[in-house]
C-alpha cells in the first residue's frame, strides 16, 4: 500500500489553501475574469467594434482564472482523495475539471464563482483561531527578579529559576513559579485556576501559584519548583494535549456530501456512458453540485450567531451550532456552573467552652491569607457579625495540610474531618454529625474550637434546567464533574436530580473523563474556569461561563458572558432552530438538484443553463436561510427566578 502524508501535514495544507484571503482573491479574480470575458464576447454591448477579437481571445481572462484558482481546488481535490473523502464540495471539484477538458469554459467559471463564494462566505460565519493556548502562554513572564544573598535583584530567564531560589514579584506582575512567601504581605489574584473571582492575601509562609497575579506590594518567595513543573505548566501540558488530540469533526455538510457526491457522480458516469454524450455527463454534475450545501450552511450559520448575539451569547467556533443539538450527555463543572461560586457560612457550631464570635474571629483573620474558595464566606461572616480583625504572625497552607497561622497569640488552625479522624481521634469525637455540604473544623491552641458550615448557593434555575435536557433537548446523561469536596457535590447533585457525580477532580482527572464520555456519545461541557479549559477543548462542544478567563473563552466554542443556565437553554433553541433551517434549505436544494439531474440527463439542460440553474437553486436556499435572521420567537422554556 503506497505511504500517504500525514494527517497534520494534510490539514496544514488544506487550511493553507482554504485561507481567507486567497479565498477573497480569488473570488474577485473570478468576477473580473468573467467580466472580462463579456466584454470581449459581446464586444457592441460595451461599445466595442463587433466581434473584434474572437472566441479564443475572449476566453482567454477565463484561462487566466483557471490557472489562478484552478490550481487550489485540484490541490483540494488531491488532499480529498488522499483523506478518501467525498464532501460537499468534491463533486464540484470534478465538474470543474470536467469543464476544462471538455472546453466548457464559463460552466467551469461558474462553478469556481459557487466554491469560492461558498468559502468566502463561510469565513465570515467562522472565527478566526484564537488558541487557548497562546492565550495560556501570554499570561507568563518571560523573566523572573532573582534576589541574591547580599539583596541585590537580577533579571533572568524563567527556565533558569531552581528549586530554592529567592524571586521578587513586583506589583501587577505575575508569579513565575510556585513557592512561599519569606517576605512581604499583599494579595494575589488566584482566580485564573480556581474559577473564582477572589484576592487572596499573602504573607510569610503562604504558598504562591505560579500565574497568579500579584497586587500593590513586593513579594519575596522562595521557588518550590522549577517553572517547567509548576502548576500553570502543568495545565498547559494538559492543554496542548487537548489540542493536539482533539477530534476532527465532520461538518454536516461534508456528512450529507460523502453520501450524495459519489452517488450523483455515479449517475453522471452512467448518463455519459449510455448516451455517448460527454455534455450530458458535464450538464448532470453542474446541476448536482450541490451548492446549497457550500452557501446556504454558512448563511444559515451566520443568521445563528447574529440571534445568539442579540441574547448575549458569544460564538467563537460556528461549528458547535451544528454539533450541539447532537449532543447526548451533558457535563458539569459546579462551582460558579450550576452555582453562584459564592459560599456562605450558615452555621458556626462551637465546641465545649469555646466563644462562636472569638472562633470566628481568630479564624477570619487567619483566612485573610488563604487560598480556598470558602475564605470569602468566612471573612464575610465575620464582617456581618462586626468583629475586628487580629495581626497574623505567621501563616502556613500547604496542600492536603490545611491553614495554620499565629493569630492575636493563639495557635489557631482550619482543617477538615477526614484529616483529624487520623490525626487525632479524640478532637474527632467532638465534632457534630456530619451534614450535606462544605464544612472545616477550626482548632484553637490545640483544642477543638468550632465546625463551620457553608453553602454554595445553587442557581435558581438549576434544577429546572437539568429537568428538562432529557425530555426537550434529548440529553440521555447528566454528569456533574467538580474539583470540590465529596459532600458538596453530592449535595448538589441530589437538590439539581443529576444521578452521576465525581468530587476532588484534578484537571488531568477531568480530560480523561471528558474524553471518555466523548468517544462514548457527543458531549457538552461547561464550566468557568482555566483549570476547565481543557476539558472544555475536548469536547464536543465546550461552553465557558462569565468573563473571568480570556483562556477559559478560547477553548470555548461559545462563550455566557452574563453566567446564566437561562441563556444556555436559549443557545440550546437557538441551535435546534437552525438545524431545522439548515436540514430545510440543504434537503429542499438537494431535491430540486436532483430533478435537474433528471432533466439534464435527458439531453434538455445544457452545462451553462446547469450552471445558472444552480446558481437559482442557490437563491431559493438562502432565502429560506434568511428566514432565521428574522426569528424572534427562540426562547427558553426556563425562567430565572
Amino acid at each position: 500500500m503506497a505511504n500517504t502524508p500525514p494527517v497534520g501535514v494534510l490539514e496544514r495544507c488544506d487550511d493553507a489553501l482554504s485561507a481567507p484571503g486567497l479565498n477573497r482573491a480569488i473570488l474577485i479574480i473570478t468576477l473580473l475574469a468573467m467580466a472580462g470575458h463579456f466584454i470581449l464576447m459581446f464586444p457592441g454591448v460595451f461599445g466595442l467594434p463587433e466581434r473584434m477579437l474572437g472566441q479564443r481571445t475572449a476566453d482567454l481572462p477565463l484561462l487566466v482564472l483557471f490557472v489562478v484558482g484552478g490550481i487550489p481546488i485540484l490541490a483540494q481535490l488531491a488532499i480529498k482523495l488522499l483523506r478518501r473523502e467525498m464532501g460537499a464540495d468534491f463533486l464540484a471539484a470534478i465538474a470543474f475539471v470536467t469543464g476544462v477538458v471538455l472546453a466548457e469554459y464559463l460552466a467551469a467559471s461558474l462553478i469556481i464563482l459557487m466554491l469560492t463564494g461558498g468559502q468566502v462566505l463561510e469565513g465570515f460565519a467562522m472565527r478566526k483561531a484564537s488558541s487557548a493556548l497562546n492565550a495560556l502562554a501570554k499570561r507568563m513572564p518571560s523573566v523572573a527578579h532573582r534576589k541574591s544573598d547580599d539583596g541585590e535583584i537580577t533579571d533572568i530567564a524563567i527556565d533558569e529559576i531552581d528549586i530554592g531560589d529567592l524571586i521578587a514579584v513586583f506589583p501587577h506582575e505575575t508569579a513565575p513559579a510556585d513557592g512561599i512567601v519569606v517576605d512581604g504581605h499583599g494579595s494575589m489574584d488566584e482566580s485564573y485556576l480556581t474559577g473564582e473571582p477572589y484576592v487572596v492575601a499573602k504573607a510569610p509562609g503562604t504558598n504562591v501559584l505560579s500565574g497568579a497575579i500579584n497586587g500593590e506590594a513586593v513579594l519575596i518567595i522562595r521557588a518550590e519548583k522549577r517553572a517547567r513543573d509548576s502548576r500553570y505548566a502543568q495545565i498547559m501540558d494538559v492543554m496542548a494535549e487537548a489540542e493536539q488530540k482533539r477530534p476532527r469533526i465532520r461538518r454536516l455538510g461534508d456528512q450529507i456530501g460523502a453520501w450524495f457526491a459519489p452517488a450523483a457522480l455515479l449517475f453522471a458516469i452512467l448518463v455519459g456512458y449510455l448516451s455517448d454524450d460527454s455534455s450530458r455527463f458535464l450538464a448532470v454534475l453542474v446541476v448536482a453540485t450541490p451548492c446549497p450545501l457550500l452557501i446556504a450552511i454558512p448563511i444559515t450559520v451566520m443568521s445563528a450567531i447574529s440571534i445568539a448575539a442579540r441574547r448575549g451569547i458569544v460564538i467563537r467556533d460556528p461549528t458547535v451550532l451544528e454539533r450541539l443539538p447532537t449532543c447526548q450527555t451533558a457535563i458539569f463543572d459546579k462551582t460558579g456552573t450550576l452555582t453562584y461560586g459564592r459560599p456562605e457560612l450558615v452555621e458556626v457550631l462551637a465546641g465545649p467552652s469555646m466563644d462562636g464570635n472569638l472562633v470566628l474571629r481568630l479564624a477570619a483573620s487567619l483566612e485573610r491569607y488563604s487560598k480556598h474558595p470558602l475564605a470569602s464566606a468566612v471573612l464575610n461572616a465575620a464582617r456581618d457579625r462586626k468583629l475586628p480583625l487580629d495581626e497574623v504572625n505567621h501563616a502556613s497552607e500547604k496542600p492536603g495540610q490545611g491553614l495554620s497561622g499565629q493569630v492575636d497569640g493563639h495557635e489557631v488552625a482550619v482543617t477538615h474531618r477526614n484529616k483529624l479522624m487520623k490525626s487525632d481521634p479524640d478532637i474527632a469525637g467532638l465534632l457534630p454529625d456530619t451534614a450535606a455540604g462544605l464544612e472545616c473544623v477550626v482548632l484553637v491552641d490545640g483544642k477543638y474550637g468550632a465546625t463551620f458550615r457553608f453553602r454554595d448557593t445553587p442557581r435558581a434555575e438549576g434544577e429546572s434546567f437539568v429537568g428538562h435536557l432529557g425530555d426537550i433537548h434529548h440529553f440521555k446523561k447528566v454528569m456533574l464533574l467538580s474539583g470540590d469536596r465529596e459532600s458538596e457535590v453530592s449535595y448538589l447533585s441530589e437538590l439539581l436530580g443529576i444521578s452521576e457525580s465525581l468530587a476532588s477532580q484534578s484537571p488531568e482527572q477531568k480530560v480523561a473523563i471528558v474524553r471518555a464520555e466523548t468517544a462514548k456519545a457527543p458531549t457538552l461541557f461547561m464550566g468557568d474556569g482555566i483549570n476547565d479549559a481543557p476539558a472544555l477543548a475536548v469536547a464536543t462542544v465546550g461552553i465557558a461561563f462569565g468573563k473571568e478567563s480570556a483562556v477559559t473563552a478560547d477553548a470555548a466554542g461559545a462563550v455566557i458572558p452574563e453566567a446564566s443556565l437561562v441563556t444556555v437553554d436559549e443557545l440550546l433553541h437557538i441551535s435546534m432552530a437552525m438545524r431545522r433551517i439548515l436540514l430545510q434549505s440543504v434537503i429542499g436544494g438537494m431535491v430540486l438538484s436532483i430533478v435537474a439531474m433528471g432533466f439534464a440527463a435527458a439531453g434538455y439542460i445544457a452545462p451553462v443553463a446547469g450552471a445558472l440553474l444552480q446558481e437559482g437553486i442557490d437563491v431559493i436556499a438562502i432565502l429560506n436561510a434568511l428566514r432565521l435572521a428574522l426569528r424572534h420567537d427562540i426562547d427558553a422554556d426556563i425562567v430565572e427566578d
